[in-house]
This record gives structure tokens, C-alpha cells and sequence, in this order.
């Protein structure tokens, strides 16, 4: 009987024409891994994406911004604050806060971004609101003593909510906010060499005159195209922890966290490709030894041979990769995995194959948060 620590995930994505995360001049993210330049796609990136399709699906937002002070004006407004007693209410907040956290006076940001639920904008407004006498007598002041209870303060700017929990938060300007992160998201590459295209377009003058045939304007974008190696893990033991032991909402959010890593796609230049593919392999496994990355899959490149393209090569490099690693490593702590994806051949290390991405990730939730508490070896 082993208890489950960890759930990897690994998926092989192909995307088309497309330009999903772009470096600083324009162009798609890049790295030489064994000696071939991949496209990538930053960890952050596909985290944020991850991180909002969640939120979404659960109605439970969190916000991450210097614009604290900006948030809680603006409802201290529509609750009938005028300007400068919201912005003397903001300022009460940050000094209840501490001196680790200071806001700039020229736009009203604070010193370092932060990630908070954002009813807890509505909440830190609220509180203003009930000290208002206390806030309207030091407001102008140059000096004005903090008249907001620090504790509470302090409560709501360390709340939470599911992707809080699930991605954690460094804030080490306010002792006690800190969450550790219960989910690993590596950068994204493909599994094969691949050049960055131009794309030379031009845009019509739809008031050009008989006379003019020349364009209103031109100018060039960057893209690229291949089949993605993408991987997160989920630690089960630290999520509970950021629960307080409900076992319950961890087991609910690794749900929602593995349905989301697997659907959700970055937005960049999306109006311009619509590259909304779905990952065509999933392969995911419950360990209670430690996280496994198989990226070592494709550090030798993967062929093209006989125009079948990367996408099935892919597959098998993955499945003949996991196979190998899993007898190398004699501690191999794998308590269930499997795999479900469009290939019609069977790929041998990769477990037992599942008719869809739903009852993979269903029977993997249920290996990792088992209902005795204890997970049975599976393989």
C-alpha cells in the first residue's frame, strides 16, 4: 500500500502557424536542446492560461497587480468616498501593512506586484468604509497614524483562493502571505528542429481613392509550427497542506488543474492564427516517490520519416523513452499511470490506454485521493 505524492502530466500537442509567446522583439520564444533549435513556449506563459481557464470555471478570481491601491479607490468611490478620502483609505491600508510594502506616489502602485482573491479588493474597501470617521481624521495629514486593525488587514491581504493554493504566491514584503506552490509547469518545446517564419502582410485602404493601389499599410510577423512536449506536475501533499488537510477541495483542484493544463491554450496572436488544436496524446502518472519529467524523450530530435510527420514519431519516442526509464529506475514509484490520445497504435510504456482525457484523469484523481486514504499498486 503506497501513498500517492505526486501526478505528472505530459501531453504532446501539435499547434499550426501560430506565434503563442513571443520574446521580446516579436518573435516565438526559442531554445538549442541537443543541438537543434526548438520552439518554445515559456512556463509562465501556459500557467497564466492554466491559472484563468480555472478561475473561470470556478467563478473565483484572483488578481495579480500593483494597482492595489487603484482597486480599493475605485470602490471606496462607488461607495460614495470622494477622491482624496478613498486615496487617504488606500493609504491606510498600505501603512497597516507594514513598511515592507510602500506605494508610488506619483500613480498610486505598490512596490512589488501582488496576488490576492479579488473579493479581496471588495473586502479591504468594506473595512475602509466601517473606519471611515477614524480614516477622514488623519486624511491630509503628512504623517497620518494608521487607524485600520492591522490583523485584519493583514487577514485579507494573505486570502486565498483555488489557483492561490494551486500555483502559491511569494510576498515575503508581508510574513505569513507566502504560499508555497503545489503545481510544476516546465517550459513547453517541440520535439523536432523548427525555424521561425515571416509572414510579409499588408493591410488595405478602404477609402483609397481610383487612383491609389498601393496598401495602407505593410509590415512582417514571426511564426512557427510543430508538436509540443508539455509537462506539470501536481504535488498532492503540498496542495493539501495550503487546504489545511482537505483532502476533499485538494482532490476537486487537481481535477480542475489537469482538465485545465490539458485544454487551455496561450492567447498570443490568436485572433491572427485561431491555432486552437487540442493536445493529441495524453500520458499521466500518480508517483509516490518523486516528479519525472520525460523530456529526455526528444533531447535527440525526432525524424520526419516517409512524410508521416512528428506528431506519431512523437508518441512512440515518449512511450519507448517512459518504458526505459521506468526499468532504469529500480525505485520507480509509479502507483497508477496511463495514456489516451487518436494514435491507433498501441504505445507500450505508457500503461493501460483510456478511451478519452476524461476517464484518463478521472481514474488518475481517484488513484492519487483514494477514499481509504491509502492508494493499491496499479500498473
Amino acid at each position: 500500500m503506497t501513498t500517492a505524492r505526486y501526478i505528472d502530466i505530459h501531453l504532446l500537442h501539435t499547434v499550426p502557424f501560430a506565434n503563442l509567446n513571443r520574446d521580446d522583439l516579436g518573435s516565438p520564444k526559442t531554445v538549442i536542446y541537443g543541438g537543434a533549435e526548438r520552439t518554445r513556449v515559456s512556463s509562465q506563459c501556459w500557467k497564466r492560461a492554466t491559472r484563468l481557464q480555472i478561475e473561470d470555471v470556478l467563478d473565483n478570481h484572483a488578481v495579480r497587480t500593483r494597482r492595489l491601491a487603484t482597486g480599493v479607490i475605485e470602490r471606496l468611490l462607488e461607495r460614495g468616498f470622494d477622491k482624496d478620502l478613498a486615496t487617504a483609505g488606500a493609504v491606510q491600508i498600505l501603512a497597516a501593512i507594514g513598511k515592507g510594502l510602500k506605494m508610488e506616489p506619483k500613480d498610486n502602485t505598490t512596490s512589488v506586484l501582488l496576488y490576492l482573491p479579488r473579493s479581496a479588493f471588495d473586502d479591504l474597501a468594506d473595512l475602509v468604509a466601517e473606519h471611515r470617521g477614524a480614516v477622514a481624521g488623519e486624511a491630509g495629514k503628512k504623517k497620518p497614524a494608521t487607524v485600520l486593525p492591522v490583523n485584519r488587514v493583514t487577514a485579507l491581504m494573505s486570502s486565498r483562493n483555488a489557483t492561490i493554493n494551486l500555483f502559491g504566491r511569494m510576498l515575503a514584503e508581508l510574513p505569513g502571505a507566502e504560499v508555497d506552490g503545489a503545481v510544476q509547469v516546465a517550459h513547453a518545446f517541440t520535439t523536432h528542429g523548427t525555424q521561425v517564419e515571416v509572414d510579409f502582410f499588408t493591410a488595405v485602404d478602404d477609402l483609397n481613392t481610383a487612383d491609389d493601389r498601393g496598401s495602407g499599410h505593410m509590415n512582417s510577423g514571426e511564426f512557427a509550427a510543430g508538436v509540443f512536449y508539455r509537462y506539470a506536475c501536481v504535488d498532492v501533499a503540498t496542495l493539501t497542506g495550503n487546504l489545511d488537510g482537505d483532502l476533499t477541495t485538494a482532490r476537486e483542484l487537481s481535477d480542475h488543474f489537469l482538465n485545465a493544463f490539458l485544454a487551455s491554450l496561450p492567447t498570443g496572436k490568436r485572433t491572427a492564427t485561431a491555432p486552437n488544436t487540442l493536445p493529441e496524446l495524453a500520458y499521466v502518472a500518480v508517483r509516490s516517490d518523486r516528479p519525472v519529467s520525460l523530456a529526455g524523450a526528444f533531447e535527440a530530435p525526432v525524424r520526419l520519416e516517409g512524410g508521416a510527420g512528428y506528431a506519431a514519431p512523437s508518441g512512440v519516442a515518449l512511450a519507448d523513452y517512459a518504458s526505459r526509464i521506468h526499468t532504469l529506475w529500480s525505485g520507480d514509484g509509479t502507483i497508477l499511470h496511463g495514456y489516451a490520445g487518436i494514435q491507433e497504435k498501441t504505445l507500450d510504456g505508457l500503461g493501460d490506454r483510456r478511451s478519452s482525457y476524461r476517464e484518463l484523469i478521472t481514474d488518475a484523481v481517484a488513484a492519487a485521493f483514494p477514499a481509504s486514504g491509502q492508494a493499491e499498486s496499479s500498473r
